[in-house]
């Protein structure tokens, strides 16, 4: 059974700075693309970064040039650094792996809590 599990979450001051950590226990491969999303209490789960084939990497509105999404492929491990945080930063933040080949599959990561509270 395939497991993604996050780590780092926690209770912060407006301001501060987390780094979250997802270990897979799988392989990542180069073609894969992992993520983080987060939801909010009483809102949908929205994207939060990606990185994808390529190492191409995205980001929503709201993080860029405060988070940092990178991979470490020889951990199977992905990390979200996430800096200047804010209250409207406060969710659930899941870790995705999606993969393409050699067949399409979509994990997901059980969420870490992030709250941004003084």
């Amino acid at each position: 059974q395939v497991q993604l599990v996050e780590s780092g979450g926690g209770l912060v001051q407006p301001g501060e700075s987390l780094r979250l950590s997802c270990a897979a226990s799988i392989n990542i491969f180069n073609t894969d693309t992992t993520g983080w999303y987060r939801q909010a209490p009483g809102k949908q789960r929205e994207f939060v970064a990606a990185v994808s084939t390529g190492r191409t990497i995205e980001y929503a509105d709201s993080v860029t040039g405060r988070f940092t999404i990178s991979r470490d492929t020889a951990k199977n491990t992905v990390y979200l650094q996430m800096s200047s945080l804010t209250p409207e930063d406060t969710a659930v933040y899941y870790c995705n792996l999606f993969r393409t080949w050699p067949t399409r599959r979509d994990y997901w990561g059980q969420g870490t809590q992030v709250t941004v509270s003084s």
